[in-house]
């Protein structure tokens, strides 16, 4: 079983992240896609979620599927790794973080409530307002 984790890797997609958030742009990413925060830094050179609230997919949900020895890393130790304040909620419930203008849910079940978060951190953003009106 060959499971890719491009986004992690992807240069493009790590300078796309780095962008946003230098351009203090609201940025999500739920279950497994907290990975691209392997690479990504802040414009203080320090790792984008050094010191800040984050969640993914737990631990424990992955050892849950089966694919703790299958992933190349576990995305809640990564966090931790790089100085993120990991939280997490129940097993498979939804569970999200806002910080500032980064959202992060723990697991699919988050989706929804990681997408009304971002909603609400784009109607921040007046030309947002502008094109959805």
């Amino acid at each position: 079983m060959v499971i890719r984790w491009d986004l992690a890797e992807n240069a493009d997609s790590q300078r796309m992240i780095e962008l946003f958030v230098a351009d203090d742009r609201p940025v999500a990413a739920v279950c497994h896609a907290p990975a691209i925060f392997k690479h990504t830094k802040g414009a203080d050179g320090k790792s984008l979620v050094s010191g800040r609230r984050v969640t993914s997919f737990t631990n424990t949900e992955e050892e849950g599927v089966g694919l703790t020895n299958i992933v190349p890393f576990l995305v809640e130790d990564m966090l931790k790794a790089k100085g993120g304040l990991y939280e997490k909620g129940p097993d498979w419930g939804a569970y999200v973080v806002v910080d500032g203008k980064l959202v992060t849910g723990q697991n699919p079940a988050s989706s929804e409530s990681a997408v009304k978060e971002m909603l609400n951190l784009l109607s921040e953003v007046s030309h947002f307002d502008a094109a959805i009106s």
